[in-house]
């Protein structure tokens, strides 16, 4: 915990920084790009309307009592943050090794402000994920209040998977394609667009364990059921965000300083 607290107490030192890399981040991505901001928002609705096609009318995908295009669309925004912002965290330092050669910079920042950079294009998804909630009639309830808890716990698991990633990258290089093979698996174990009662019920508990099935079946029980998940679902996903920040956070500052060595 105390890892966690210097990396807060920084946040205030080198929040200028934090900043500029964040609008580097934007300035960047959009560079160029006759829409520009308006892809975060185009972008999740493009690739709804294609996967909806796709397991709706191709594989008959149906989900009883409650809207698939919702349901699909919370758990792809979700998932989707996920992969991108721990993507883009774990190159973080990597491509940043001639800055952090030339200046002492907290190493942290760097995947820290690609989650967060992330972070920000996910909160632009929200608003289309909103308008398809209201289009298609799902009601707005009082428990809408506990989704921002939710983001906030999966933003603090991001972050910590982000931090160990990172830290592997500068001693193992294949970890840029491992990982693509592990972000792949892991979105096929995740219900994202498939209900998990397909899934034999002795292997239901195994997929209960992911953290992203936690993260995105208490966002779904909000909006698809209006009801807020049980207080254990709360504390658990507050206890991993926290407890995997903290593994990360320590795992990453008891190896930055070997970093210099593997430029």
């Amino acid at each position: 915990m105390k890892v966690i607290k210097n990396i807060i107490a920084n946040f205030n030192r080198y929040g200028f920084l934090m900043k500029q890399l964040i609008m580097r981040d934007f300035k960047v991505k959009y560079k160029r790009s006759v829409l520009g901001i308006v892809w975060s928002l185009l972008y999740p609705v493009l690739m709804m309307i294609v996967m909806a096609m796709v397991f709706s009318q191709m594989f008959k995908f149906r989900m009883e009592g409650v809207n698939y295009l919702v349901y699909l669309m919370t758990g792809l925004v979700m998932f989707n943050y996920f992969s991108e912002a721990s993507n883009v965290a774990m190159s973080s330092v990597v491509v940043n090794f001639p800055l952090i050669n030339k200046v002492y910079i907290p190493k942290y920042i760097f995947p820290i402000a690609k989650t967060l950079f992330v972070g920000i294009n996910f909160l632009l998804t929200l608003i289309p994920l909103l308008v398809i909630i209201l289009i298609t009639g799902c009601s707005i309830n009082i428990w809408y209040i506990f989704l921002p808890y939710i983001f906030i716990c999966l933003l603090l698991f991001t972050m910590g998977i982000g931090l160990l990633l990172s830290t592997i990258s500068v001693f193992l290089r294949d970890m840029f394609y491992i990982y693509g093979i592990i972000i792949t698996i892991w979105n096929y174990m995740t219900p994202v667009f498939y209900d998990i009662s397909i899934i034999p019920e002795a292997l239901q508990s195994l997929f209960k364990l992911n953290p992203l099935y936690i993260f995105i079946n208490g966002a779904r029980s909000i909006i698809l059921y209006g009801q807020l998940p049980s207080v254990v679902e709360l504390l658990s996903m507050g206890a991993i965000g926290i407890g995997v920040l903290a593994i990360g956070s320590i795992v990453f500052k008891k190896n930055q300083d070997k970093f210099i060595y593997y430029v």
